[in-house]
């Protein structure tokens, strides 16, 4: 099936009205089709919807919002740019988001995060694909409450990636931008990766995954966690220490089974062509992973990597366990 690009801009602000969309620009109203609950996705000319992934507090009290999408057709990559189409208020319309629509289910690729004295206030994220407009509230609603660095349920815990083998750890979901190149039109770019994760420290006895975050999370036995700690702090398996059934059972390595990577573009004026956009992960070499980027037009591009484990796009519902990491390219 082929995938195209559609670039969307200038529509201006739209509202759908008896299945038409009135557009802000003057241009002839076009029919919206809605998608009815459990109908086939659009194969183009749908919409985009914004998703508020969950949120959790950090150490300095401010909180951290998590933030994903769903490009609601099979074949259309859409660009919207930031501006009146695409636009995160109050405070924006650029909160870091994405201009670039990936197809389908798009799990936590950015956050945002509020001061801790940001209460029950809320922003909007906005966004008029195909002259359809979503929104979704991003605020910290209680029952949203994640923990993206540790699985409750299962003791997982999201992939490790640096961008130099001495340099800073990243993972969990992305914070701002980690890493900025520059690059020539048409000239190869050199994307390196170290990237590691650790297999949960906590297998439940008869647990099989599902989700787990928020009320009701069945949370680890701090007995379990001491004992794998101990067994990391040593070079040892993960679980060394705990013992017996229901505890750690894993051991620990620089791949364990079902580590990958992946690279999309997330900003830019023109397409980004990964020459490997899934390169390996090599374990030899303590987690190296490498592609290169080719840009066919100058400005500025964003690209994400993100690492998965087992646990799957979107952690199957968990919130927990993957990483990802926002660079940005200057192209001239």
């Amino acid at each position: 099936m082929s995938v195209y690009r559609s670039v969307i801009a200038g529509l201006g602000v739209a509202a759908v009205v008896g299945g038409t969309v009135l557009a802000g620009s003057g241009q002839t109203p076009s029919p919206v089709v809605p998608q009815l609950p459990g109908a086939p996705m659009a194969t183009v000319n749908s919409f985009v919807t914004p998703r508020l992934e969950g949120w959790f507090r950090n150490s300095d009290g401010t909180a951290t919002i998590i933030i994903g999408y769903f490009n609601r057709n099979q074949s259309q990559i859409l660009d919207v740019p930031i501006g009146p189409n695409n636009k995160i208020e109050p405070g924006g319309p650029d909160q870091g988001q994405p201009t670039h629509f990936l197809t389908n289910r798009q799990w936590g690729i950015f956050s945002v995060t509020v001061p801790k004295d940001f209460g029950t206030k809320k922003l909007v994220w906005t966004i008029i694909a195909n002259g359809q407009p979503a929104s979704i509230t991003l605020w910290t609603n209680p029952p949203y409450l994640v923990s993206p660095f540790l699985s409750e349920f299962s003791g997982n815990t999201p992939p490790v990636a640096k961008f130099d083998p001495g340099g800073p750890e990243l993972t969990g979901p992305p914070r701002g931008i980690a890493k900025t190149y520059s690059a020539a039109v048409g000239q190869p770019l050199t994307l390196t990766l170290w990237v590691k994760d650790a297999p949960p420290t906590i297998t439940g006895a008869g647990r099989s995954g599902g989700p787990g975050s928020g009320a009701g999370a069945a949370p680890a036995t701090p007995g379990a966690a001491a004992g794998a700690a101990a067994g990391r702090s040593a070079g040892g398996p993960a679980g060394a220490g705990a013992g017996g059934p229901g505890g750690p059972v894993a051991v620990g390595r620089v791949v364990p089974n079902g580590l990958r990577m992946s690279w999309a573009m997330f900003r830019g004026p023109a397409e980004a062509k990964f020459a490997n956009a899934r390169p390996p992960i090599d374990a030899a070499a303590d987690g190296k992973t490498e592609t290169t980027v080719t840009f066919g037009q100058p400005g500025e591009y964003w690209l994400r990597a993100q690492f998965n484990d087992s646990s799957g796009e979107g952690g199957g519902g968990d919130q927990c366990c993957w990483s990802s990491a926002l660079v940005k390219v200057n192209v001239k």
